[in-house]
């Protein structure tokens, strides 16, 4: 890789994680504003239900980049808001299944227009060309993450 330029403060702000806490604080207002009394962290845990309904907390909890703990209470708190619930795995009685119920599952659509309202709000000044060129960075720096997580946790 050739020398270039790293600005600082930026990398700061990425690794610090002020990037991903101010798009969470204006996500937090969107979705209150718009009556939905859930935080970006159960959102999270939502969106992956929604996409794949009935999977155990080990995969919701690697989906999110969650620990256990946090991935239970999460999940806990949902669960008491009648927004999902838990089954007993027919196959492994030992795990249960994650579901949204009925209430769940009617927020999605809400919720996802409330989040593309938030995104948009961050990603605004940006032409279609420079949020599609930074899809394409974040991918290959996520990527390069795994990839060397990986490669850290086989060699332990």
């Amino acid at each position: 890789m050739e020398d270039f330029m790293l600005d600082y403060e930026l990398v700061f702000a990425v690794i610090s994680g002020k990037v991903s806490s101010a798009i969470n604080r204006r996500m937090s207002r969107d979705l209150h504003s718009e009556g939905l009394e859930i935080t970006p962290e159960q959102w999270s845990v939502l969106m992956y239900l929604w996409q794949q309904d009935g999977v155990n907390q080990r995969e919701i909890a690697d989906a999110t980049y969650k620990d256990k703990p946090s991935i239970t209470r999460l999940i806990d708190n949902l669960e008491r808001m009648g927004l999902l619930f838990r089954k007993q795995d027919n196959v492994d009685r030992r795990t249960n299944k994650i579901f949204l119920t009925k209430e769940g599952k009617e927020l999605h659509e809400k919720a996802r227009a409330t989040t593309l309202k938030t995104m948009h709000a961050a990603l605004d000044g940006l032409s279609k060309d420079e949020v599609e060129q930074a899809q394409r960075l974040l991918r290959t720096v996520f990527r390069n993450m795994q990839d060397s997580s990986a490669k850290s946790d086989n060699e332990d």
